[in-house]
């Protein structure tokens, strides 16, 4: 039995949850791997989860935000800079979820802050969640992976988490927003370089001696292809689980209602109501958006070619708007 320590340097999220998937499927039996990285601004959701409903699509793509789905359950965090992650990945022998979250709460009291555990995924200071935890299970491995917010920007959670506007019957996984800290709230100095290293001590102290692990040229080679598919459309959206969406909206042209039904990503039905004048509009509407992604740019073209001018150019211009995005 091996225990390994590895730290990434990219502020990747999709490489960086790749990297994850990757130990958690070839860890080697009887070895114990540590893992941390830091996401450059991102919302990660759940494995399970809806990406319209979790987050405000819109301002994830004005500011550049990454948009990344787990490989795991659990629900939609924000991960800035300073959020540190860790994952615990070991053969499903090894794996005892109460000694790898003695680790953090160990480290975190190194601080000279109190900690407490809230059922199976968070842990507290004081009442208030400052790491969530997500889990997994595949070749008889078993991954614990979590956050802990150091000195987050707390105020990016409205921005980007749960802003919602139309209505939406979603199957699937809805997040819990539960009260959050920051850690520099009760240990100021914290830092995420501190808590690595305290977390890194706590590990030692409970599983002994580590080593880093290094990755291998093939092993780089497999991370970076599970990365392109972690960071495409399809894996993003398409793995949305199916869920009903209305959007009601009032044109030059009439009142439009659209009554879709989504599957992957894409609108496997759509009924549209109007009491619009052109008696063929609805129809072309329909036909238009039938199987199409349920993305602004690729609805926008659609609509784009159907024959009516004024119709065409006002909803390309609805589905690039940012109150097009608002879904609840």
């Amino acid at each position: 039995m091996s225990n390994y320590i590895h730290f990434s340097n990219s502020g990747d999220g999709h490489l960086n949850l790749a990297a994850d998937g990757y130990f958690l499927e070839n860890v080697k039996r009887g070895d114990v791997i540590l893992y941390f990285y830091i996401n450059s601004n991102a919302v990660i959701i759940g494995r399970n989860q809806n990406a319209w409903r979790e987050c405000h699509v819109a301002n994830l793509r004005r500011d550049g935000v990454q948009l990344v789905r787990r490989h795991t359950g659990g629900g939609a965090v924000y991960h800035d800079e300073g959020n540190i992650n860790f994952s615990f990945i070991m053969n499903e022998k090894n794996y005892d979820l109460e000694r790898q979250l003695r680790v953090i709460s160990r480290a975190v009291e190194k601080l000279g802050v109190k900690t407490e555990l809230s059922g199976r995924n968070d842990i507290l200071v004081d009442g208030k969640k400052f790491s969530g935890n997500a889990y997994g299970f595949k070749n008889g491995n078993r991954g614990h992976h979590g956050t802990v917010l150091v000195n987050t920007d707390l105020s990016r959670l409205g921005e980007y988490l749960n802003v919602s506007a139309a209505k939406m019957r979603a199957k699937g996984v809805e997040s819990v927003r539960s009260r959050v800290c920051n850690l520099t709230e009760f240990a100021p100095d914290a830092t995420t370089e501190t808590i690595r290293k305290y977390i890194c001590e706590a590990f030692i102290e409970e599983y002994g001696e580590a080593r880093p692990y290094a990755f291998e040229s093939d092993e780089l080679a497999e991370i970076e292809k599970r990365r392109k598919r972690q960071a495409s459309w399809e894996w993003r959206f398409g793995k949305t689980p199916q869920f009903e969406l209305n959007i009601e909206n009032r044109f030059s042209f009439g009142e439009l209602q659209l009554h879709l039904d989504l599957k992957e990503g894409r609108i496997r039905r759509i009924k549209a109501f109007s009491d619009c004048l052109d008696t063929e509009l609805v129809s072309a509407i329909e036909s238009a958006l039938r199987s199409k992604r349920f993305e602004p740019d690729e609805l926008a073209r659609a609509v784009s070619r159907i024959d009516n001018k004024t119709a065409s150019d006002e909803m390309s211009d609805f589905f690039m708007s940012k109150t097009f995005e608002k879904v609840d």
